[in-house]
C-alpha cells in the first residue's frame, strides 16, 4: 500500500536565530578580490582571519560616533589587529580576561613596550570590546593600568634655539620659529588655515588643538613678514590648482555638507600646503593636503647634528623651550597654561623643573665656595 507523502515546506529561519553580520563567522571566508577599505582590519599577510568586513565597518562607525582622531582610530585599529593576531584570529567574541591580560603582559615582559604604549592598547582593546561590540565586562574597567614613569622634558638654551634656527631655511625654518616663538605642537602649525592666522592682531587661532579644544596662540613679530610671503604662496597655488579644476581641501566634521563652497575658497587654504595633490576616492576632487610632519622632524633632526646640540632634542623640544623661557623671564604660569593649552596647571609646573637656575631653581652650594 502506498502511503502519501506530505510534501516539507521550507520555514521561516527563528528571529532570535538570525546571524548578527558583526558577529557572524561565515562573512569572513576569504575570496579572491582585491582587498579594499574594508578589509583594513585584516591582516592579510597572516592567516586568513575569522572575522569579516562588517566587523571593520563597525569599528570605523564607533569612532566617527565617539568623534575619535584619525590617529587614534589608526592606533587603535593596529592594537587591535595585534591582539587578534596574537590569538590566532579568534573571533574578540571568542576571548575575555585571559587572552587580553596575556596580552598585555606579553607587551610589559617580552617586548618591554613603555607604559604610555601598554596603556594606549588596553584604551584600544576597551573601545573594541565596548564601543564596538557593545559588550559589557566589568572586568575590563578594573584592569590595572601601567604606571608612567615622570620625565623631565628636554630644552634648548636659547643660544642652542638660535643655532638650531640658523641651520634651518625655508619653510622648516618659519615652522620651527612658530614651534618655538608660539608653543606649538607640529601637527598644530601645519594645520593652519589662512582664515586663522590674523596678522594685524598678531594672533593664531589654534583649531580643534589637543583635546579637540581651541585657543589664541601668539604670532611672532619676527616672522610676521615670513608668514606673509608663505601665505601669499599658497593662495598662489591655490589658484593655479583651480585653473586646473582642482583646489579642494579637507573640511572638518559636515562642514564641507553645509557650506559647499567653503572647501575651494582661500580662506580655508592651508598655510603650509603640500608640494603635491590626490584624488579624493569619495569625492573623486582633486585635494591638497597640508605639508607633512615628517618634513619638518627631518629638517629638524638635520639641524640638531649640523649645529652640534648632543641633547635629544626634537620639533616638541622647541615647545618645551618656549614655555621654560617664558618662565625664564617672569611670566606667569597661568598665562603660559593658556598659550599652551592645558587643560591643568599641573601639566604646565613640569617647566619649573628646568628652570636655567638648577632643579627647582636652587643654587648648589658649592657655587658659593671661595676659590682655593
Amino acid at each position: 500500500m502506498q502511503t502519501s507523502r506530505t510534501p516539507t515546506r521550507a520555514t521561516a529561519p527563528d528571529p532570535q536565530h538570525r546571524t548578527n553580520p558583526i558577529v557572524d563567522r561565515r562573512h569572513s571566508v576569504p575570496d579572491s578580490r582585491q582587498p579594499g577599505p574594508k578589509d583594513q582590519l585584516r591582516d592579510l599577510s597572516a592567516a586568513p582571519g575569522t572575522w569579516g568586513p562588517a566587523l571593520a565597518e563597525a569599528f570605523h562607525a564607533a569612532a566617527r560616533l565617539r568623534h575619535l582622531g584619525r590617529r587614534t582610530e589608526s592606533a587603535y585599529r593596529g592594537w587591535v589587529r595585534r591582539f587578534l593576531a596574537a590569538n590566532r584570529w579568534r573571533h574578540p567574541l571568542e576571548l575575555g580576561q585571559t587572552e587580553v591580560v596575556g596580552f598585555l603582559s606579553d607587551l610589559a615582559t617580552r617586548s618591554q613596550v613603555s607604559a604610555s604604549t601598554q596603556n594606549q592598547a588596553l584604551a584600544a582593546l576597551l573601545f573594541l570590546f565596548e564601543a564596538v561590540l557593545e559588550q559589557e565586562f566589568p572586568w575590563l574597567e578594573d584592569l590595572v593600568r601601567a604606571k608612567r614613569p615622570h620625565h623631565v622634558p628636554v630644552v634648548l638654551t636659547r643660544r642652542e634655539v638660535q643655532a638650531l634656527l640658523n641651520h634651518l631655511h625655508g619653510t622648516p625654518r618659519l615652522v620651527a620659529t612658530l614651534l618655538y616663538g608660539a608653543g606649538l605642537r607640529l601637527l598644530e602649525a601645519l594645520q593652519l588655515r589662512v582664515k586663522d592666522v590674523d596678522l594685524e592682531s598678531r594672533v593664531l587661532t589654534i583649531r580643534s588643538g589637543k583635546g579637540d579644544r581651541d585657543r589664541r596662540a601668539l604670532l611672532p613679530e619676527s616672522v610676521r613678514e615670513d608668514l606673509v610671503t608663505a601665505i601669499q604662496a599658497a593662495l598662489t597655488q591655490h589658484a593655479r590648482d583651480l585653473e586646473h579644476g582642482a583646489g579642494w581641501v579637507e573640511l572638518p566634521g559636515a562642514l564641507d555638507r553645509k557650506y559647499p563652497s567653503a572647501p575651494r575658497s582661500p580662506a580655508w587654504q592651508w598655510v603650509f600646503p603640500a608640494t603635491s595633490t590626490y584624488r579624493h576616492p569619495e569625492t573623486g576632487q582633486i585635494r591638497r593636503h597640508h605639508l607633512h610632519e615628517t618634513v619638518i622632524q627631518r629638517a629638524v633632526r638635520q639641524a640638531v647634528e649640523r649645529a652640534g646640540i648632543l641633547k635629544k632634542a626634537s620639533c616638541h623640544t622647541l615647545r618645551h623651550s618656549f614655555a621654560t623661557h617664558l618662565l625664564e623671564d617672569g611670566q606667569d604660569i597661568r598665562t603660559i597654561q593658556e598659550l599652551l593649552g592645558h587643560k591643568d596647571v599641573s601639566t604646565t609646573m613640569i617647566y619649573t623643573h628646568v628652570l636655567n637656575r638648577g632643579p627647582l631653581g636652587v643654587r648648589s652650594p658649592a657655587d658659593r665656595l671661595g676659590g682655593g
